[in-house]
C-alpha cells in the first residue's frame, strides 16, 4: 500500500462481473431477466429472496484515468496532481434527490420496487416480464418537489484534484487502486474506487526488460581490440565499465544492480550493456597510415560457422551466468 492507494500488476485486468459494482447489481440484472421464469409458482425468488430495492444505497461505480511518466521518475517515484471528472453526492439535498422542505415517498405504482412484473403462464410454465416503472423512473420513490442542483438523481457531476504518489520501480503494466475516490454511489452510497493506469514512456538510450535495463554501447575499434574502462550512464547516474581486450561486437556486458529498483521488494534489476564497434566514417592521414599498417600484420577474420552466432538473449543468458 502506498498511503490510500494499492499497486496491482497486470495492466489493471477486470475480474468477473467487472461491468457491476457489486454480485448484487449482476445479481439484479439476473432476476430481471429471469425473475421466477420456468421454475415453478415462486421461480428464483423463492430460492435466493426478493431482489433489492432500487432506491436502497449502492456503492458507486469505479473511474479511470491514465498518467504518463518518464523513465526516470519511474526510476526515483513521482507525484502528481491529476484532474477527474466525477458524480459527487449532492450536498443541497444530502442525496436523496428532493428539494430541501420537501420529501420522498415510496411509489405506490410500483410500492418502491422500481419496476412493473407481468405474470404470463404458458405450457412451459410461468414466466414473468419486467420493466422499469413509468411513474417514478424506476427509482422507487416519488419525489414531487425535486432538487434545483441535481435533478432528483442525488449525485452532481464535479472537477476535483486527486494527488497521487507513484512509487519506485512502477512499469506500463503495474495501475494504482484509489479506495472510495471514484463516483459517488446512488442515492448516498458508498464512492467507488479511481483506477490511474501508468503508462512509462520510451526512453532514448535505454530499452527496459522487467527491472533490467538495456543500454547500447558504441566504443572504438582500438578499446574493443585492446579493452578500456569507461564511464558509462545509468538511469540514476554514471558508473565504470570494464570492456576486456577482445570483446566482440554484439558481446553483452552486465553492471549488476544498476537497473531498475524492484517494486514491493529490496534491490534492483541489472544493466545489461550491448557493445557495438563504432567504424568512423572519414580518417585523418595520420590515421589511414596507422590503419594499412596494421592491414598488413593483422589476421584474418576466422569462418562464420552456420549457427554459432549466438543471438542477443543468448548473450544476456550467458553474460548472466559468466
Amino acid at each position: 500500500q502506498y498511503g490510500e492507494a494499492g499497486v496491482r500488476r497486470g495492466g489493471g485486468g477486470e475480474a468477473p462481473f467487472s461491468g457491476f459494482n457489486n454480485f448484487s447489481d449482476a445479481f439484479d440484472v439476473f432476476m430481471r431477466e429471469f425473475g421466477g421464469g420456468g421454475f415453478g409458482a415462486g421461480g428464483f425468488g423463492d430460492l435466493f429472496g426478493d431482489a433489492r430495492s432500487p432506491n436502497q444505497p449502492r456503492r458507486g461505480s469505479t473511474l479511470k484515468v491514465s498518467v504518463a511518466i518518464t523513465l526516470e521518475e519511474a526510476a526515483k517515484g513521482a507525484r502528481r496532481s491529476l484532474r477527474v471528472s466525477a458524480l459527487d453526492r449532492c450536498e443541497r439535498c444530502d442525496a436523496t434527490g428532493a428539494e430541501p422542505g420537501s420529501t420522498a415517498s415510496t411509489c405506490g405504482t410500483c410500492q418502491g420496487s422500481g419496476e412493473i412484473r407481468m405474470v404470463q403462464r404458458s405450457m412451459l410454465g410461468q414466466f414473468v416480464s419486467v420493466r422499469p416503472c413509468s411513474a417514478c423512473g424506476g427509482e422507487g420513490t416519488w419525489i414531487e418537489d425535486e432538487c434545483r442542483d441535481c435533478r432528483r438523481a442525488g449525485r452532481v457531476r464535479v472537477d476535483r484534484t486527486v494527488d497521487i504518489e507513484i512509487p519506485a520501480g512502477i512499469s506500463s503494466d503495474d495501475y494504482l487502486k484509489l479506495r472510495g475516490r471514484g463516483n459517488a454511489g446512488p442515492r448516498g452510497g458508498p464512492a467507488g474506487d479511481l483506477i490511474v493506469q501508468v503508462e512509462v514512456e520510451p526512453h532514448d538510450r535505454f530499452e527496459r526488460r522487467g527491472d533490467d535495463l538495456v543500454l547500447d554501447l558504441p566504443v572504438t575499434f582500438s578499446q574493443a581490440a585492446l579493452g578500456d574502462e569507461l564511464d558509462v550512464p545509468t538511469i540514476l547516474g554514471q558508473a565504470r565499465l570494464k570492456v576486456p581486450a577482445g570483446i566482440q561486437a554484439g558481446q553483452v556486458l552486465r553492471l549488476r544492480g544498476q537497473g531498475m529498483p524492484r517494486l514491493r521488494a529490496a534491490g534492483h534489476g541489472d544493466q545489461l550493456v550491448r557493445v557495438h564497434t563504432w567504424t568512423p566514417s572519414e580518417l585523418s592521414r595520420r590515421q589511414r597510415d596507422i590503419l594499412e599498417s596494421l592491414r598488413e600484420v593483422e589476421d584474418a577474420p576466422p569462418e562464420p560457422r552456420r549457427g554459432e552466432d549466438p543471438s542477443f538473449w543468448e548473450r544476456v543468458k550467458a553474460a548472466f551466468t559468466a
